[in-house]
């Protein structure tokens, strides 16, 4: 009786969502293609312009960037070491009372923060803005300095001592944005001029660091790479859109921003949508969800670091779900969109599955009623898939290396956020 009831619960998991009986690799991640001078020159002469015009303007301020820092150190002492990294804790609250802001911990925060924008008007990304401000010299970012250069890492740095300086990845930039519009609400004075200031160029940043076709970069100036896909990954896109959008809107702590440049940000989060609805993935003609990550000049789904493949990525679905049903009047395509990925979503949930802690590390188990979603699935099968460091792919969680099952997630529950909003949407 005992082996039929697990019999019963292996035919439930593998029914859900067509779950492999037996585990294997079903394949190998193969790298991204950076955005390069000699791609853009290959390009049709209707699009070669602005694409040299963008990469020029990238490999413009990269110097400019590099140069205002060494100028800064001017060679007389050693220069300060790099931040402390924090992971993705950046201490960073936007939920406190607007005296809070006003005070000297939320001022001291937007010190910090100012002091660490770089020329080009971004951010470096897991820092602590509760900390000190930068000195002089000290780099802007953590940097890779301990990280070997590694022709079979997809993360390998281009230069080691030169990473994220500047960037939308783990929320940076847009975080600190957003901080600081705050801020700059709760001191309306002189005082609160240099807050605006530096929300401002963040601002300008945001613009100039936009592909033409309305996408955005990991990293900019461009680092090379799987950094310049288009990044839905971690929300880059969609954080970056939905800042302009508000920005564009002129209210609340946005209300300080000329016209000009509210006109300018509301322009770019209309782009963003293009390239959005552009790169929505389909198969067989139907349209299904987004990748993390698609190329700059073709939209294809590309891979990014070793264990991150081309795919569906449900995580990155949810976010740019509730941007599009943030826009107002939507479109009949961008309807569309929001219908055909809520209704992949449903059809792909992972039910009677859990991954949790096992004494050998996270694992995928048998719970009965549990609902989750893969993080990754196969673009063609439609079955959930999970990258390892050697860049294999395989067609179950539990046969991937323990470092990777548990410093990963690989299944998770924030597609219901997007399916409970696309019920009120509709409606």
């Amino acid at each position: 009786m005992k082996s039929l009831r697990i019999a019963a619960s292996l035919i439930a998991i593998t029914s859900a969502c067509a779950l492999p009986l037996s585990a294997k690799i079903v394949g190998t991640n193969i790298g991204a293609d950076g955005l390069t001078a000699e791609r853009v020159a290959a390009l049709p002469d209707g699009k070669r312009t602005a694409w040299a015009i963008y990469l020029d303007r990238s490999w413009a301020q990269m110097i400019a960037d590099r140069s205002e820092l060494a100028a800064e150190w001017n060679g007389a002492l050693p220069p300060p070491g790099m931040p402390a990294p924090v992971g993705q804790s950046l201490n960073i609250p936007l939920d406190q009372p607007a005296s809070w802001y006003a005070g000297s911990e939320g001022r001291h925060r937007a010190n910090t923060i100012v002091s660490f924008q770089t020329p080009a008007g971004g951010w470096a990304k897991n820092q602590n803005r509760a900390g000190p401000p930068r000195r002089a010299g000290q780099p802007y970012a953590n940097n890779s300095e301990n990280m070997e250069k590694d022709p079979s890492d997809f993360d390998s740095p281009r230069d080691r001592f030169w990473t994220f300086v500047g960037t939308l990845d783990n929320g940076a930039t847009t975080s600190e944005m957003r901080f600081l519009a705050r801020v700059a609400a709760a001191v309306p004075g002189p005082e609160g001029d240099v807050y605006r200031a530096s929300f401002l160029k963040g601002v300008r940043y945001l613009l100039a660091a936009q592909y033409p076709n309305g996408g955005w970069p990991q990293v900019w100036p461009l680092e090379g790479g799987y950094h310049d896909a288009v990044t839905f990954n971690d929300d880059a896109v969609s954080q970056a859109a939905m800042l302009l959008d508000e920005v564009g809107q002129g209210r609340g702590d946005f209300a300080f921003v000329p016209a000009e440049l509210r006109a300018a940000a509301a322009a770019s989060a209309a782009r963003a949508v293009d390239v959005i609805l552009a790169a929505q993935i389909r198969v067989g003609g139907q349209l299904t969800c987004w990748p993390q990550q698609v190329d700059p000049l073709t939209l294809a789904p590309t891979s990014a670091r070793n264990y991150e493949m081309r795919s569906i990525a449900s995580g990155e679905s949810t976010d740019i779900m509730l941007f599009l049903m943030s826009r107002r009047d939507p479109s009949p395509r961008l309807r569309a969109a929001v219908d055909a990925c809520a209704a992949w979503l449903n059809a792909h949930k992972v039910r009677d599955l859990a991954f949790t802690e096992t004494p050998d590390g996270r694992k995928s188990i048998y719970e009965k009623g549990a609902v989750t979603w893969a993080r990754n699935y196969d673009i063609a099968t439609g079955l959930p898939i999970f990258g390892d460091r050697d860049k294999s792919i395989h067609d179950t969680v539990n046969d991937l290396s323990r470092e990777r099952r548990d410093n990963y997630s690989w299944y998770g529950s924030v597609p219901q956020k997007a399916i409970a909003r696309y019920g009120q949407w509709k409606n």
